[in-house]
């Protein structure tokens, strides 16, 4: 029998690696991997769109050196591009994506209030990436753009856009990574300093503040699966330590899916202001898109919250690289800066000085700008250029969606298969009115009690791991799910994506793990006291 307690320090993600070659290694088997959370689905249109654009701007770029020979072109003149544009989408009105362009532009100019020319000649620029970002924060329009996205996704309008900075980056791990080195690199967290993580959460935010280059100590507040997966007031009140620096989550959760409801995001606003005002929210919310009525934390919080947003989920992005992180323009880590020892300043006066003369007033945001390039290469920061054309296009795509179409597509999409993998399985879904649904977790225990009963279910626990048991199903059925207890689950259970395979796929995985479970129902009938 093999030994699977070898993988038992592995990351999910690792452990991934190890059950897909198990779950493939039959033939005349197909391998259903369910463990990676990368969806089938995208956006089209504004990747057609993009693709426009880009004609477009070519020809543009082309009219600079029209005298030359093919192939030579030059930087963009803004001078009549409005003109120039609206020429080229009347002759290529039929081609799909020009259309989106045209609405695009009559949003910005008409519902947004920013000058049409200034745009065309951003987004042309960008997307020939002929020129450095500038400013390396985000190009300027680009930035006001995101952030009506941001405002209308994650916020619903509770502020307003100009009170909010944005710092556009290669998605939501570069997002986090950037934060984690700025608050070191600037002394507001040190080695030995606690920081609280809403658990279950995405595996290597556990392990980052574990590494030695930070040396942090982690606070679990554990969300209750009996409660729908909501922070209980008594797990919420561990904020009030004052030697929590940090707490940081990811809502809605991953991976039990599960947004935080009013209650909670009231409790923490009201331990916030109450309690704990020096207290720093790090919230990942990649997958508010998904929920109904999402409200982040950036929202009740707003001055003590780092906001990180990708774009790669919900616009099925994952190979853009496209994020941002979201700070108010009043905000408690700017404070935080001004507080700190003068020896600490005169330190960062050196690490800074550089930038501008004087290093005070540089805000917390920008200082992540700097860092992302070792600050001494902070004049060349900044995410590519057409990467933030591109995510102009998604916002844009979603700001005009007025009727939601696209989302509630999406959220059709994801929750007929879970109906499917549970209905095959032979388990009801659990009607939760916060539940997002990107993820399911299996709870092992769970299932086996609700299918055969308590004893059976004992039976189980006692008979296999957790990651024993997800090796079998691997072995035995072609399934590939991620072990919950690495994602700080207190239980025995697996993860499943619930977005990157199709609906009748999910019918196969909940058939195959109900097979085996009758199986192991059958072995533990023979085995038990007459």
């Amino acid at each position: 029998m093999t030994d699977y307690s070898k993988f038992a320090k592995l990351s999910p993600f690792e452990l991934k690696d190890e059950l897909i070659k198990l779950a493939s290694a039959k033939e005349n088997r197909i391998m259903l991997n369910a463990g990676r959370g990368n969806p089938n689905f995208m956006a089209t249109l504004p990747r057609r769109a993009f693709f426009r654009l880009g004609l477009f701007a070519a020809a543009e770029s082309e009219l600079s050196y029209s005298y030359m020979q093919k192939w030579i072109g030059g930087l963009p003149n803004i001078e009549g591009i409005e003109a120039r544009f609206e020429r080229f989408t009347s002759e290529n009105r039929d081609q799909a994506g020009v259309a989106f362009l045209q609405r695009a532009l009559s949003y910005v100019r008409d519902q947004l209030g920013l000058s049409g020319s200034q745009f065309l000649h951003e987004m042309v620029e960008g997307i020939l990436g002929c020129n450095y970002p500038v400013p390396p924060r985000m190009l300027k329009i680009s930035e006001q753009i995101v952030r009506e996205y941001i405002v209308k996704e994650m916020i619903g309008g509770s502020l307003t856009g100009d009170s909010i900075d944005l710092f556009a980056v290669e998605g939501g791990t570069a997002a986090m990574t950037y934060i984690f080195n700025t608050l070191k690199q600037n002394g507001i967290v040190s080695k030995g300093d606690k920081v609280a993580i809403g658990m279950p959460v995405f595996t290597p935010y556990i392990e980052i503040p574990e590494l030695d280059e930070y040396g942090l100590v982690e606070v679990a507040i554990n969300a209750d699966p009996k409660q729908e997966w909501q922070y209980t007031d008594e797990e919420l009140d561990k904020l009030k330590d004052p030697n929590i620096k940090v707490f940081f989550c990811i809502n809605p959760s991953n991976p039990p899916s599960v947004k935080l409801d009013d209650r909670s995001l009231d409790r923490i606003a009201d331990i916030v202001k109450n309690h704990r005002r020096d207290l720093i929210i790090l919230t990942d919310d990649v997958y508010g898109t998904f929920a109904d009525n999402f409200r982040s934390l950036f929202a009740t919080c707003p001055n003590n919250t780092i906001l990180v947003y990708s774009f790669s989920k919900y616009f099925g992005a994952t190979g853009w690289r496209l994020g941002v992180v979201a700070t108010h323009h009043n905000n408690v880590l700017d404070d935080k800066l001004h507080a700190l020892p003068k020896a600490t300043k005169t330190a960062l006066d050196r690490r800074y000085g550089s930038l501008l003369p004087n290093v005070e007033k540089l805000k917390f945001i920008d200082r992540l700008v700097a860092d992302s390039r070792t600050v001494a290469l902070n004049h060349t920061a900044g995410l590519s250029t057409p990467q933030q054309v591109q995510m102009v296009l998604f916002s844009l795509f979603a700001l005009i969606d007025e009727n939601d179409i696209y989302k509630s597509t999406l959220k059709k999409i994801i929750r007929k298969r879970e109906a499917a993998l549970y209905r095959e399985l032979g388990v009801s879904v659990t009607d939760n009115p916060n539940s997002v649904d990107y993820y399911t977790l299996l709870d092992l225990e769970d299932i086996s009690l609700k299918l055969y009963g308590a004893e059976f279910a004992k039976w189980v626990k006692k008979k296999f791991s957790a990651n024993e048991l997800l090796f079998r199903i691997a072995d035995e059925t072609g399934i590939v799910l991620l072990p919950g207890r690495g994602f700080g689950t207190q239980q025995p259970s697996g993860r499943a994506s619930l977005a990157n395979l199709n609906e009748y796929e999910y019918a196969a995985i909940g058939r195959s793990l109900r097979k085996l479970a009758d199986e192991y129902y059958e072995e533990f009938k023979k085995k038990a006291p007459k």
